[in-house]
């Protein structure tokens, strides 16, 4: 975990930037048990389908995602929050503007 965020309070909208046409992130807390990891999306860019060992939830903190589970589209928007199932395909796509999100992973059954 960065020393730089420990402690004290923060704005979520400046712990990650956006980068044209480029996907950021930044993981902000990794543990045995879990991660939480900030994102940028610029316009246009994504994460391919792909699935993962353990739920994990998105909250989106500015613009909007369209994220596909088990071929399900849903648009997320700032202030929402999505839960991906273990073992699920999905994907994660900036369609209408650039977007940044949280994804929290908790490592347990």
């Amino acid at each position: 975990m960065s020393e730089d965020i420990m402690a004290k309070a923060l704005d979520i909208q400046e712990l990650i930037e956006y980068q044209e046409d480029s996907v950021v992130s930044r993981e902000v807390i990794k543990k045995e048990l879990g991660t939480v990891t900030f994102f940028a999306f610029d316009k246009g860019q994504g994460l391919s389908e792909h699935s993962a060992p353990f739920d994990a939830m998105v909250q989106i903190i500015d613009g909007e995602a369209e994220i596909t589970i088990s071929g399900v589209n849903n648009t997320v928007r700032a202030g929402e929050i999505i839960i991906m199932p273990a073992n699920e395909p999905h994907a994660l796509q900036a369609v209408n503007g650039p977007y940044k999100m949280i994804l929290t992973m908790i490592k347990s059954d």
